[in-house]
């Protein structure tokens, strides 16, 4: 039993140092060292690159020990993906409930604004997030393929930028999007209880605890990559109650009991000069994606040209949505 612990413990110990010495390396090389590492008799290899790890202290430390582990498998990111999963991906980040918050960000700048933000922020974004792309592709076929922005970071920066400034950054991003996500997830189940049960007794904190409990099963989802189902439920589901938001727009902005509106930007001077900032910060952000190198990590190699076939595909899903629930929202209610 003793015997059993400690060889887990090794092998653990030999999967670590293996990733922290060839994280780095492009995705063909990284195969290429698994194989090798497979093989009990690899320290007699004369592949240098393939030795890297063999000799002075890496995987095998010389003696042949050790066992490969893939470094996807390790960072959660699994190469298996396809141009059309990448598409999921990148939806999924950007489309999202804060997209219900553009009419009022159009009302605040008018409709020529409005529709020039969306137009300029869309335009704005998708030339950027493919110039991204671009960049990671070229690391990757240099033999540096980058797998985060930390890594980015690190890589053009310097490895303080990336652990101190870049890392904590997109950290407090994420553990701020993770806990509006949780809350919001909390009301929305609470408003599906009361409208089954309007005199429940059942409080808000109850269904925040349950839906943090559910985001917790899902985090344990072994890869990224494995998420490509659920996000193509959560594309028809995003489909779904935007189509619902617009619809809903139109049919009350044409009855008879339609709220009094008006399209005239009322506010002047300084309020209209933070309303305008207001509303260009809600677009903006509304278009957000801070884990572009992580979704192209999931492609399987070649990688080129599959990042941008997804971005048509996300792009596809967020004009249509954006501009249909922002325009018929504007429109019916002012």
């Amino acid at each position: 039993m003793e015997k059993e612990k400690t060889k887990k413990k090794n092998q653990s110990r030999f999967a670590t140092n293996h990733y922290r010495r060839h994280r780095n390396l492009p995705l063909t090389n990284i195969h290429t060292l698994y194989n090798h590492h497979a093989n009990k008799n690899h320290h007699n290899c004369s592949n240098p690159l393939a030795c890297i790890g063999c000799n002075g202290g890496g995987l095998g430390r010389g003696n042949g020990g050790g066992r490969g582990v893939k470094v996807q498998e390790l960072s959660k990111l699994k190469d298996e993906g396809s141009w059309l999963h990448c598409g999921y991906h990148l939806t999924t980040a950007i489309v999202a409930p804060a997209l219900l918050s553009i009419p009022f960000a159009m009302a605040l700048v008018g409709w020529v604004g409005g529709v020039l933000c969306l137009t300029m922020a869309g335009t704005v974004t998708f030339y950027s997030y493919n110039l991204l792309s671009m960049v990671l592709e070229h690391h990757a076929h240099l033999g540096k393929r980058q797998l985060r922005f930390r890594d980015m970071a690190h890589d053009i920066l310097g490895p303080g930028w990336g652990r101190y400034f870049v890392g904590p950054l997109q950290l407090g991003i994420c553990y701020g999007a993770v806990i509006a996500c949780t809350l919001l997830g909390g009301q929305s189940l609470k408003f599906i209880y009361l409208l089954s049960e309007p005199e429940g007794s059942m409080q808000l904190y109850h269904f925040v605890i349950i839906f943090g409990a559910l985001m917790l099963v899902l985090a344990q989802i072994p890869s990224f990559h494995s998420l490509r189902h659920i996000n193509l439920v959560s594309i028809i589901l995003c489909l779904a109650y935007c189509a619902c938001t617009t619809a809903g727009s139109i049919y009350i902005g044409k009855s008879k009991k339609a709220p009094a509106k008006h399209y005239s930007v009322t506010a002047d001077g300084v309020n209209r000069l933070f309303g305008t900032f207001n509303a260009i910060s809600i677009i903006a952000t509304t278009y957000g994606n801070g884990i572009i190198p992580e979704i192209q990590a999931t492609i399987a190699p070649p990688v080129t040209g599959k990042m941008f076939k997804g971005l048509l595909v996300c792009y596809a899903v967020v004009i249509s949505t954006f501009f249909s629930v922002g325009i018929s929202g504007y429109w019916a209610f002012g």
